[in-house]
């Protein structure tokens, strides 16, 4: 279930982003800006399965009319990696991104060597543009390549 964020989110939000695997991907936790991200933010959603907080999805909207599109991106507890539970959030933002906030196009730029995130996104129907060379610092500190993904409303896999 996708749900808005709530206070008593934070500390489940915060464990999930210490896990190694999480926290390779996104880096150290920082508990005030976690909450002013992720706790009572409309684009933001707490990732929910049996009453357990389990991740978060977020997007972010570019509205400049020329350009309009939205980005998206999502964490995930490492214990449930490989489930489909990733790729279904994704997939109900894209349709909410898609049919309540009227986008024709989102994007989407994991990690270039993140292969589980990139087969999820390509389930859902994002397509690789090409590789942001030297994209992203790592919490390792070192510069790390991204991809760049899209997806056209016509590409959707529901």
């Amino acid at each position: 279930m996708l749900r808005p964020g709530r206070s008593e989110d934070l500390n489940d939000l915060i464990r999930i982003r210490r896990e190694p695997e999480v926290a390779r991907r996104w880096g150290e936790v920082d508990e005030h800006a976690m909450e002013e991200e992720f706790v009572a933010v409309d684009e933001v959603f707490i990732l929910e399965l049996a009453g357990e907080v389990i991740g978060a999805i977020q997007y972010v909207e570019e509205n400049e009319p020329m350009y309009r599109h939205a980005g998206m991106d999502i964490f995930l507890t490492t214990s449930l990696h490989g489930q489909g539970l990733g790729t279904d959030a994704i997939r109900t933002l894209a349709r909410y991104l898609f049919d309540e906030r009227g986008h024709h196009r989102l994007t989407i730029d994991p990690a270039f060597d993140n292969e589980a995130a990139i087969r999820a996104y390509e389930r859902v129907g994002f397509q690789r543009v090409g590789v942001l060379r030297r994209y992203e610092r790592g919490p390792d500190g070192a510069w790390h390549d991204g991809l760049l993904m899209d997806m056209l409303k016509e590409d959707f896999q529901a």
